[in-house]
């Protein structure tokens, strides 16, 4: 089982950045594929990065919308997944989800296991 707490949502203006933190419980975060999603209003939950486990090569992935402007990284040590989100758009407004599953990585979110609760990320215009 394991446990999942986003941090780090807020208000910023478009051009803006952000980095938003996701916190796993539990002695085995290194076997998990970590990966961001994110859902606006009236929107279905759409994939934005995943990072693969250290051990596998610790790839990264993600959607093309947002490729050069975000970063997912992972610290093994603290437990731990970053979104580093830079030249934010209006359009990136939304709750942003993390997520965890054993294997390889998938944009599907009906394959990841485990969710953190949300944060929201606000881009004003």
């Amino acid at each position: 089982q394991v446990q999942l707490v986003e941090s780090g949502g807020g208000l910023v203006q478009a051009g803006g950045s952000l980095r938003l933190s996701c916190a796993a419980s539990g002695r085995t975060f290194t076997r998990y594929v970590m990966a961001w999603f994110r859902q606006a209003p009236g929107k279905e939950r759409e994939f934005v990065a995943a990072i693969a486990r250290t051990w596998s090569g610790g790839n990264t992935y993600y959607a093309d919308f947002v490729k050069g402007r975000i970063t997912i990284s992972r610290d093994n040590a603290k437990n731990t997944v970053y979104l580093q989100m830079n030249s934010l758009k209006p359009e990136d407004t939304a709750v942003y989800y993390c997520a965890a599953r054993e294997g390889s990585a998938y944009t599907d979110y009906n394959v990841y296991t485990y969710w953190g609760q949300g944060t929201q990320v606000t881009v004003s215009s």
